[in-house]
């Protein structure tokens, strides 16, 4: 096997597992533990993954966040759940921000129900799902194009976000602690920050796997959302935060978990 097809393997077998270990991959794939060193340093220093003792993930750091290309390929199911609850709070007429994410490309994709609808955003994905559909009026936010997050980014896109208003910012997080939420990278979490101060109420989709884990940067705190939305409930010491600070959250089965 070539080194190209043996890393694209791996990139495989991480977004189907998460994680993989370096003595799993060498006996795989017939290589040396050294060749596998060196294929799994190559993939980090592309930013596809972040190297751990004794293997890599594409799971989210503190300072890392997977490239969008994978993360689109995970949870498909827990993200259709979501969009569908999210889409819930949309109604014809309105103006919605949506940020960057996988998450929030899936909902994109399925606003043309809602139409006639205002959408802002920096997310390519939805840009090239929405250039075409009649009744939507898309305002794509300019700038500088990251690939690892498929998304527009910097300071022109900052200066347009600050010239704008809407009536609902959709809000994506890889990390919640207590009460409150983090992203690793700044640019990004600038762009997410002036959607929802340009925003009347803002709306956080989290899946339940980003509970209890932090990154690089604070982005708000939970109370700064008027709306939560998640797969499944998190664990009983983060659902226990959000009770005791009298947060609704919305668990995309249906139910309504108020405090």
């Amino acid at each position: 096997m070539k080194r190209d097809e043996r890393q694209q393997a791996i990139m495989d077998l991480l977004v189907s597992e998460g994680a993989v270990a370096l003595d799993a991959l060498a006996t795989r794939f017939a290589v040396s533990k050294m060749t596998i060193h060196r294929d799994l340093d190559e993939l980090e220093d592309a930013g596809l993954l972040r190297k751990i003792r004794g293997g890599a993930t594409i799971e989210s750091g503190t300072q890392f966040e997977s490239h969008f290309r994978f993360r689109e390929r995970q949870g498909s199911a827990a993200k259709t759940a979501m969009a569908d609850a999210a889409l819930e709070l949309i109604e014809p007429g309105m103006t919605v921000m949506i940020n960057d994410g996988s998450m929030a490309a899936l909902l994109g994709q399925k606003l043309s129900a809602r139409r006639p609808l205002t959408v802002i955003t920096n997310n390519a994905a939805i840009i090239e799902s929405l250039k075409d559909q009649a009744g939507i009026t898309l305002i794509a936010l300019g700038g500088i194009y990251s690939s690892k997050f498929n998304a527009y980014l910097g300071k022109i896109t900052e200066d347009a976000l600050g010239a704008l208003r809407a009536d609902l910012a959709f809000i994506s997080t890889p990390a919640v602690a207590g009460m409150e939420t983090f992203h690793m990278d700044e640019a990004v979490l600038r762009a997410k920050r002036l959607m929802m101060d340009a925003a009347l109420s803002s709306c956080l989709l989290a899946n339940h796997t980003r509970f209890g884990h932090t990154a690089l940067h604070k982005l708000a705190d939970l109370s700064d959302f008027d709306h939560i939305i998640t797969d499944k409930a998190p664990e009983p010491e983060a659902r226990a935060a959000l009770d005791w600070a009298g947060l609704s959250l919305t668990i995309a089965d249906g139910t309504q978990a108020d405090p």
